[in-house]
């Protein structure tokens, strides 16, 4: 895989903030605000995300991408005596403001970045790969790389994250969106990644 320069990467970042703070600013605190169709496919999303966690017992947990902080929404529903130590993370200083207009408490905290400044339990990250606009492909998968290395080295008993998957033979992929075969990414996490 070709390797970026953090120059690249540091402009790559500053793009999807653009584009994201642009995306808020015209739909607000919906799931189109952060690029996605409509509430029940976003709740899919993190049903399946949440899978590795153990409500059971109280956990922290990195939310990388947290947008608005629509995981809280879907918490609050469907785990509302759940006792999780949350830290929503996003590039979008517009979307963690909107997070930290929408969401108090002892156990909720928002960052501007683009990593978790702290070590947690778990960490999802919700289609954070899946817009690259018009980035190069190798220059995306590296930043996908470093994306993957932090969450790992951040999390004490696991990460997920999604992707959209390759479009069926005679199917062509939608413009600026990053398609991947989910056996690279896991290839990766086995080969690269501590732990694994």
């Amino acid at each position: 895989m070709t390797r970026s320069s953090p120059a690249e990467l540091d402009d790559v970042y500053w793009q999807i903030a653009q584009y994201y703070t642009q995306k808020l600013r015209r739909y607000g605190p919906t799931p189109l605000g952060v690029d996605w169709s409509c509430v029940p496919t976003q709740a899919l999303r993190f049903r399946k995300l949440l899978a590795l966690c153990n409500f059971d017992v109280p956990f922290s947990l990195n939310d990388v991408g947290c947008g608005y902080g629509a995981l809280l929404d879907y918490l609050a529903l469907y785990h509302p005596q759940s006792s999780i130590d949350y830290l929503g993370i996003d590039l979008s200083s517009a979307m963690v403001r909107r997070a930290n207009k929408r969401w108090a408490g002892d156990l909720i905290r928002f960052h501007h970045g683009r990593e978790s400044p702290r070590r947690a339990d778990y960490s999802i990250a919700s289609g954070i790969f899946n817009v690259m606009l018009d980035q190069p492909i190798p220059v995306w998968e590296r930043l996908i790389e470093t994306t993957l290395s932090h969450l790992s080295s951040t999390s004490s008993k696991g990460f997920a994250v999604n992707f959209v998957h390759l479009p069926n033979p005679g199917e062509r992929a939608k413009a600026g969106l990053y398609c991947a075969n989910p056996m690279q990414w896991i290839d990766f996490c086995e080969k690269s990644l501590r732990g694994w």
